[in-house]
């Protein structure tokens, strides 16, 4: 309910809603009306304050990094995407969805046809007006099949797009109930004729325009005059991410007062920095994981034996306790949690059995070491989980190598690329968008390399029915089957631990991802 009620104070803030309707809201939400009075004299009292230089120190930067919305991979380009970009809808932190560019969804009877009514007057940094056929161009570019665009998998159902009236209309080659939400996905900037004349071009219709692009070293906005929703977002006159990749380098910097906030808190030091003065905390659990990826169609990954017996080798409990120091809760090797609609909660929890592991290891007749490889930037604790996971397959008798990557390169050079090493996701809104992003046989992000035509019919399958029990029962099927043939070591789904310093007002937590759902910069503010 936190999360929910936060989300009230944030719109109440913004002026987005009214105090009679923040009491309403409350009170559905089980909050007593003495109780909601207080909260709403102190959310509708948080007025934000306009002006000012409002810096963020973020993990996750690369000089090999781009503009384009299409190839972002990293947690700077995901948060600089957000102050820059406009997208048609996006993610409350309820879960709910917040109508952007697209003022009206609807559909047909039996969700394969949708309508978007596109709103009017939204102005591109250009000058130009969005119309519906950049929407239809910025649909088609990243649903291209030789696209290179991550949101490429969830596109793919697409059959027809037309632009015409202040509207588009798509029509899906399956129903699909999820199709709103897809539109959320934070690749699908809408740009000028999509993007296909400059897709780097860092133009398109957000509260910021771009005015530094220093790859792997910082970027820089200024307030967009002719924002859209300047009232409601972009308060801070000039916005700046500095990439800080070292976890020590960064909480310094908010410690010294060099950034107002920073991404990625490694558990380890949390106490540590609550204990400095004017230095608050922001923690928010969700869908995000951090996962071991090994490629199914690499040796010795292609064989399930040999997969089975390093997914037995893990210590959940352990890497929990000592690397998340408890800011999370234990994976299963599928993508999915509780946090998720239709999830299934009678799935066993695998556990660590280093007598099962050595007999799986025996059985895939595999010699040697095995290379793993980690990084910083990883996640948080990256390293040290590598190295936890080396001692507890040693007790089943496999031996793994680890080899420390730089966290320059790790995205473009390691992630995707190399066929065993540490990752994190963000989750996505939905079962279908995850699956479909990741792990059906054409997706371009695919970085376990698991390709089952019969796992892709079940994905279509469950996206196309309507029946809420027989949708859960596919999605239940899919996540068996990733677990136990898949090539996704889940050892737990991460908190987002990010942390703000002395003035910074307007943070709310989002469990779509870090930093209010990317959002931190353009909605949060400095005190006069």
């Amino acid at each position: 309910m936190t999360t929910e009620l936060d989300h009230l104070k944030r719109l109440a803030g913004q002026g987005r809603l009214s105090r009679r309707d923040f009491l309403g809201r409350a009170a559905a939400l089980g909050v007593s009306a003495a109780f909601a009075g207080t909260l709403a004299d102190k959310a509708f009292a948080q007025t934000p304050v306009k002006g000012g230089h409002l810096k963020a120190g973020l993990q996750g930067g690369e000089s090999s990094n781009v503009l384009d919305p299409a190839l972002n991979l990293s947690q700077v380009n995901f948060s600089f995407g957000k102050c820059w970009g406009e997208l048609l809808v996006e993610l409350n932190p309820d879960g709910s969805l917040a109508n952007r560019i697209a003022e009206e969804i609807g559909a047909s009877d039996d969700a394969k046809t949708w309508t978007m009514k596109i709103r009017k007057g939204i102005e591109f940094h250009d000058g130009k007006t969005v119309t519906p056929e950049d929407v239809v161009a910025t649909l088609e570019r990243h649903s291209d099949e030789k696209s290179k665009s991550a949101a490429l998998g969830i596109l793919q159902g697409i059959d027809q797009m037309k632009a015409g009236n202040d509207e588009v209309v798509i029509t899906l080659k399956e129903p699909n109930a999820d199709f709103p939400y897809l539109m959320a996905d934070y690749h699908l900037v809408i740009q000028p004729n999509g993007g296909k004349d400059n897709p780097n071009a860092g133009i398109s219709a957000g509260p910021y325009k771009v005015t530094v692009n220093e790859p792997g070293v910082r970027y820089g906005g200024e307030k967009f005059a002719n924002y859209w929703q300047g009232d409601k977002l972009g308060h801070a006159a000039q916005v700046e991410i500095v990439v800080i990749n070292d976890p020590t380098a960064r909480s310094s910097a908010l410690q010294g007062g060099q950034v107002h906030m920073i991404n990625r808190v490694e558990p380890k030091i949390v106490d540590l920095i609550k204990r400095v003065p004017g230095v608050t905390i922001q923690t928010v659990s969700g869908r995000g994981f951090y996962p071991f990826n090994m490629f199914c169609d690499t040796a010795p990954f292609d064989n399930n034996d040999l997969r089975m017996a390093l997914k037995l080798a893990m210590d959940r409990e352990e890497l929990l306790e000592k690397i998340l120091r408890g800011y999370g809760e234990v994976g299963n090797d599928f993508p999915i949690n509780r946090a998720y609609p239709l999830f299934s909660d009678d799935i066993e929890q695998r556990k660590f059995d280093p007598e099962k592991a050595a007999e799986y290891y025996k059985k895939s007749g595999h010699s040697g070491s095995i290379l793993l490889r980690t990084s910083d930037v990883a996640f948080p604790g990256a390293v040290d989980a590598a190295q936890l996971y080396q001692q507890s397959c040693a007790k089943a008798g496999i031996k793994i190598d680890i080899k420390r990557e730089p966290g320059d390169g790790y995205w473009s050079e390691v992630w995707n690329k190399q066929p065993f090493s540490l990752s994190y996701w963000g989750g996505r809104p939905t079962q279908d968008q995850m699956y479909s992003t990741a792990y059906i046989s054409s997706a371009d992000w695919n970085d376990t390399r698991w390709k089952r035509p019969e796992f892709d019919k079940m994905v279509i399958a469950a996206r196309a029915e309507l029946d809420h029990d027989k949708r859960k029962k596919l999605y239940r099927d899919m996540g068996l089957m990733m677990r136990d043939e898949g090539g996704l070591l889940v050892p737990f789904f991460n908190q987002y631990i990010d942390a703000t310093g002395k003035g910074v007002e307007g943070w709310v937590a989002n469990p779509a991802q870090e930093m209010c759902g990317g959002y931190a910069l353009s909605m949060c503010w400095l005190a006069a």
